[in-house]
């Protein structure tokens, strides 16, 4: 019996979509093709190791490298300003600015593994943050405010998922329509006004100024996003599917993987953070406002690209994710404390993504 004959009494494993084991697939002419043949050598689990987690080695290195830098910058800021830079106060500073792009940074990586691109992250969170802060949504409370943040963020990544996987779109055109859409619609909802979170709702701006152990809570939802996105990444059939559908989406398919509900749930996952970064940016500034999350798409793909994210999908970590975010951010207060222009800011972050990029290039071209 041949392959494609076996199809229809071949029972359905866990894991699966289509009926098809993850580990083969057929071609036309019914001969059974191995995954690696179709994806290249160690087919599309190939960024994983034998045992099933996360292949050791060169992501390790990047990301003692990104901690290097990290060290390197806080030297930076020891030595130009001693008074200034060491303090608790500082410290937390940084960790609150890093929160609100980091949660997104985590979406904006399943994503850019998975083949994809989200330029609309900071649009969406402008989004959310208005609708949860006009005077009907404020009425219900603040549970039905962070509510309303995260179904707003989450359905309009839904929305961006199904042109992109059930439309066919290509995901930078879609993506760039919904930024532009996003932020059109906050300010129409807004008037282009900023909106205050009313007293009557002082919960949902606690959580920028309780502190546990020093730190805001904001900072714990954070390291939350952060290990739940790490968990989903590495410890579940989702994480191997996201590298497989990013490192080979026709191999994924032929492997039982239905690449386009994946797609969609990628995206969904993005818009799911962007609402959780309207939480925390209302939380952080006590309104809501269509100029929240101005250029955050451009901070998000950088970090994940200094990450060691490659742009074309099927490999990246959330924690060298993260350590971009916190390099960026660190930067970006280093600058500050110095009173340096933003526009240089700007070109040294343009610099840091090139180079990033280059290190990537050189990575792919070296044997293995």
């Amino acid at each position: 019996m041949t392959a494609r004959q076996s199809e229809g009494t071949t029972p359905q494993t866990p894991g699966n979509d289509t009926g098809h084991s993850e580990g083969a697939a057929t071609e036309s002419g019914g001969a059974p093709v191995s995954l690696t043949k179709k994806a290249g050598p160690g087919g599309p689990w190939r960024p994983f190791a034998r045992g099933g987690g996360v292949a050791r080695g060169p992501g390790e290195i990047h990301h003692l490298g990104l901690a290097a830098a990290l060290v390197l910058l806080a030297g930076v800021g020891l030595a130009t300003q001693p008074d200034n830079f060491a303090t608790s106060g500082n410290m937390v500073a940084i960790l609150v600015l890093a929160a609100t792009i980091g949660v997104i940074t985590v979406g904006q990586t399943f994503v850019i593994i998975g083949g994809g691109i989200d330029l609309s992250v900071g649009s969406v969170m402008a989004l959310a943050s208005v609708w949860a802060t006009t005077v009907a949504t404020q009425s219900y409370g603040p549970a039905v405010m962070a509510l309303c943040a995260i179904l707003v963020g989450t359905g309009t990544g839904v929305v961006t998922g199904l042109l992109i996987s059930y439309g066919r779109m290509v995901p930078f055109i879609v993506t760039l329509a919904m930024l532009v859409a996003a932020r059109g619609l906050a300010q129409r909802m807004s008037d282009r006004r900023t909106q205050l979170i009313g007293p009557e709702n002082d919960a949902l701006v606690a959580l920028s100024t309780t502190k546990i152990l020093g730190l805001p809570l904001v900072v714990y939802i954070f390291a939350a996003v952060g290990l739940a996105g790490w968990l989903l990444l590495n410890r579940t059939t989702f994480g191997r599917r996201t590298f497989a559908v990013g490192g080979n989406p026709e191999a994924a398919r032929l492997a039982g993987i239905d690449v386009r509900r994946h797609t969609l749930t990628l995206y969904a996952l993005s818009g799911f953070c962007c609402g959780i970064a309207a939480i925390i940016i209302m939380a952080r500034t006590t309104t809501g406002s269509s100029t929240h999350g101005d250029l955050y798409e451009l901070d998000a793909i950088a970090a994940v690209i200094i990450g060691g994210t490659l742009l074309t999908g099927g490999r990246g970590t959330v924690v060298g994710s993260i350590l971009g975010v916190l390099v960026f951010t660190l930067i970006t207060n280093l600058f500050i404390l110095n009173g340096l222009q933003t526009s240089d800011q700007l070109i040294a972050k343009g610099a840091i993504i090139v180079g990033a990029v280059l290190l990537q290039r050189r990575g792919l071209r070296s044997p293995t």
